[in-house]
């Protein structure tokens, strides 16, 4: 008998194997009763805690589990599938004798090559002109080039480290920002935030956590003209904040993939030099097969263990 025969797993994430059903094959293989997702969006909170009894296995996405969550929960184990685990608390996971595994690699080259695609579209403003295009506008507007600029990494994890090795080719000027990191990576200077702000003329923000980068006081460093992006979490840039120095000419454009309620449906959305992309980073065809395969594959393995530990 498989490890997961007769057992409940929830799939968190609302496009799980849409690209490629082979993970939930792989799944429906190993014996357990699948749960999708019903809302087809992020659950909240209160939907998790209704999907979830006589659940055993997770695969998360970015839905809440606090300890909260899981004391109201059965689960023996969670399978995040995504880079990033912010989201769980490991402490009450371990209390709980919750495994906890995520898919650190998979997100990497996707989220930095799109980050590097809205580097560009910002730079040149190309979404400015499709969409001016798009209402029988020709209009050419003066953009700027990437080559000189002085590119600001703030987080130096996977994909941090990825941005730096694309940006390296544009002879652009690489600094970063990492409490973590305390000498050059691949001849990349490492500043205090402040003093690095400074120096910028785009900011492109990869770090972990939840915790507020970007406020107020951070803006006033900032130099006039400086673009902004955002591929991390929504909660470490302060929307006010944000649309202040929008209004204010500090940033001359910002591109946002995560924001601290989803789905957005914000001011940001009114400014046409604010780039907006549904938190899709991850959204490959190739990542999310290597992402969604690398979590079934944590999780089944999870259960397995579980069977032999418990004899």
């Amino acid at each position: 008998m498989n490890a997961l025969t007769g057992s409940k797993i929830l799939l968190g994430p609302s496009t799980f194997a849409a690209q490629d059903p082979s993970p939930i094959e792989r799944l429906a293989a190993a014996g357990c009763e699948i749960i999708k997702n019903p809302f087809g969006r992020k659950l909240t909170k209160q939907e998790l805690i209704e999907l979830l009894p006589g659940v055993k296995g997770l695969i998360a996405g970015l839905e809440t589990l606090d300890e909260d969550v899981m004391r109201k929960s059965e689960l023996k184990v969670i399978s995040r599938c995504g880079s990033g685990i912010s989201n769980i608390d490991m402490e009450a996971a371990k209390k709980k004798g919750i495994k906890v595994f995520f898919t650190p690699y998979g997100p990497t080259t996707a989220v930095a090559e799109l980050t590097l695609g809205a580097m560009l579209n910002l730079l040149r403003m190309v979404s400015l002109m499709d969409r001016d295009m798009h209402e029988g506008k020709w209009t050419k507007k003066v953009g700027a080039q990437l080559e000189g600029k002085t590119v600001v990494v703030i987080g130096l994890g996977r994909i941090g480290r990825k941005v730096v090795s694309l940006l390296k080719p544009f002879n652009v000027r690489l600094l970063a920002v990492d409490p973590n990191v305390r000498e050059k990576i691949d001849r990349v200077e490492i500043l205090p935030l402040g003093k690095a702000l400074t120096e910028a003329d785009i900011i492109t923000i990869h770090s972990s956590g939840e915790q507020q980068i970007i406020g107020d006081d951070e803006f006033r460093l900032i130099k006039r003209g400086t673009f902004l992006l955002n591929a991390a979490r929504g909660g470490l840039i302060n929307e006010i904040a944000l649309i202040n120095a929008i209004e204010s000419g500090k940033i001359a454009g910002a591109w946002l993939d995560t924001f601290s309620v989803e789905p957005y449906a914000g001011p940001l959305s009114k400014y046409p030099q604010v780039l907006l992309t549904p938190h899709v980073g991850s959204y490959t065809q190739e990542c999310r097969i290597s992402m969604e395969t690398e979590a079934v594959e944590n999780l089944i393995t999870a259960f397995e263990k579980i069977k032999q530990d418990e004899g």
